[in-house]
């Protein structure tokens, strides 16, 4: 597998396959995680319903974390991926700019490739892992 790819097990994502509930794929450069499957869900689900407490609601993350992973997006890249409007009369919301499309389409990518490289040769691994026995459940 490539540098910076680093396969985790954790929940399944927005578009999970029995894959996904095996492997999770973060792309890490330098010090931090610039996107990895949490933030990229919260892409997804801003760009899917407008809103980030709606987001928060739908991945059941708190307005806090979800505002938190945003702000950290919008930070690590070139340009701002989400653009936040205040409540208010007009009423708030978020959406993904260009760049934040961009991101999420060429992470989801990565995924996929990923997925095709290591559905080759985990079968060979999971063959290998002791099974789970009803004292370990």
């Amino acid at each position: 597998m490539a540098p910076g790819y680093i396969p985790r097990t954790m929940k399944p994502t927005l578009n999970a396959s029995p894959l996904h509930e095996k492997t999770r794929f973060r792309v890490q450069i330098k010090h931090a995680v610039a996107i990895g499957p949490g933030k990229a869900d919260v892409l997804q689900s801003v760009a899917e319903t407008g809103s980030l407490a709606e987001a928060g609601r739908r991945l059941g993350m708190s307005y806090q974390r979800v505002w938190s992973l945003v702000a950290a997006m919008n930070a690590d890249f070139i340009e701002p991926l989400v653009l936040k409007q205040r409540g208010g009369v007009a009423g708030g919301g978020a959406q993904l700019t260009p760049t934040g499309e961009r991101v999420l389409l060429v992470y989801r990518a990565i995924e996929r490739d990923a997925e095709r490289a290591i559905s080759k040769r985990l079968p060979q691994l999971l063959s290998l892992i002791r099974p789970e026995t009803d004292a370990e459940t």
